[in-house]
């Protein structure tokens, strides 16, 4: 079931990643966007490395991230890569 949220472009379904939140029409998860952005990429280049997403999405995830930060960094922590550098951005870690 599609759950819509107040950020115009952020859904969670229960059907695509368990719920986790995502941009409405895609499986593209917040996580995403903000994992590139952590890697210094500025929120302008992000959709020509994921062209299927427009700067609006993009802005749209990372505004859900700016007031949903421990909700959106516990879904990086659980699918980050054993051995994999720890971003030192992630709180409790």
């Amino acid at each position: 079931m599609i759950q819509t949220t107040e950020y115009i472009y952020v859904v969670q379904d229960d059907e695509i990643l368990h719920g986790e939140p995502i941009i409405q029409g895609t499986r593209t998860p917040v996580r995403a966007i903000v994992e590139t952005w952590r890697m210094g990429i500025i929120p302008e280049e992000i959709p020509k490395g994921l062209p299927h997403l427009t700067l609006s999405q993009v802005f749209g995830a990372l505004t859900y991230y700016s007031d949903h930060q421990d909700e959106i960094n516990q879904f990086i922590e659980k699918n980050r890569i054993p051995g994999e550098l720890i971003d030192p951005l992630v709180r409790d870690v």
